[in-house]
């Protein structure tokens, strides 16, 4: 079954074509992997499908319901959650809150009716908190409930905002460079985060620049360069591509 299927979707700024014509598909429980050199269109993909952008033509279907140029809330209400590149965490907040936000979403009452007190919303909030302190338990940071986000270092600001992810509960995750900026040590434990949520049935397309990562996590790997798909197939194959090669190494395909 699909989970997301990407069609023909282009995309412009100021005459400059970020997107040319890109198609794809995620397959329900697969982990595929999206890759290419800076500026290659990886990021405006996933800006596209969460709905920051809207495309100028194309369709984003998840699961059988076309997406394209909804809001990123009622796409998030159909089960996709994101992590950012740049991370998009409130500073202010607790490690905690951060992750109350999403799990709050669907509770009933929500955030404006814990705050005038309604029976039903404090049964909603019990429920969101003890979900949140679930997630944390998960990437690790359940000690650090009550740390201001912006006094966590960058590794484990990274967990929070796979955690705050996590706390929708998706059905597609898209992993926006989960390892960018980490230490060695903190990428493997990024990789087994990554491999345990996979084996909770979460769909995920990974944007990653570590290709150890990409080709020992993905089962499948898109490779774009200059907003249009090149290749498409198993890491093997990806790996001795001759358009791939060619966009990152900067050399004719048939040099």
């Amino acid at each position: 079954m699909t989970m997301l299927d990407v069609a023909n979707l282009s995309l412009s700024f100021s005459g400059v074509r970020a997107l040319r014509g890109v198609t794809l598909e995620v397959a329900e429980g697969e982990l595929l992997g999206i890759i290419g050199p800076n500026g290659s269109g990886k990021s405006t993909l996933f800006n596209v499908v969460s709905g920051i952008y809207s495309p100028d033509a194309g369709t984003v279907l998840l699961r059988s319901h076309n997406i394209a140029g909804a809001s990123p809330r009622s796409i998030a209400a159909r089960g996709l959650a994101r992590t950012y590149q740049n991370k998009r965490l409130f500073g202010a907040l607790t490690v905690l809150e951060n992750v109350l936000v999403p799990a709050l979403r669907d509770e009933p009452g929500g955030l404006i009716g814990d705050i005038i007190g309604l029976r039903h919303a404090k049964a909603g909030w019990r429920s969101a908190r003890t979900r949140a302190l679930e997630w944390l338990d998960f990437v690790g940071l359940a000690p650090l409930a009550d740390v201001e986000a912006r006094n966590l270092p960058y590794g484990q600001q990274n967990r929070l905002e796979l955690a705050r992810a996590l706390a929708g509960l998706p059905a597609l995750l898209l992993l926006d460079e989960p390892a960018a900026g980490l230490t060695q040590a903190e990428r493997g434990e990024m990789r087994a985060l990554i491999e345990r949520i996979r084996a909770r049935g979460v769909t995920i397309a990974l944007v990653e620049h570590d290709m150890g990562m990409v080709m020992g996590l993905c089962t499948r790997i898109v490779a774009l360069d200059q907003g249009e798909v090149i290749a498409m197939g198993a890491p093997a194959e990806i790996a001795r591509h001759p358009a791939v090669i060619a966009a990152y190494l900067g050399e004719p395909a048939d040099a």
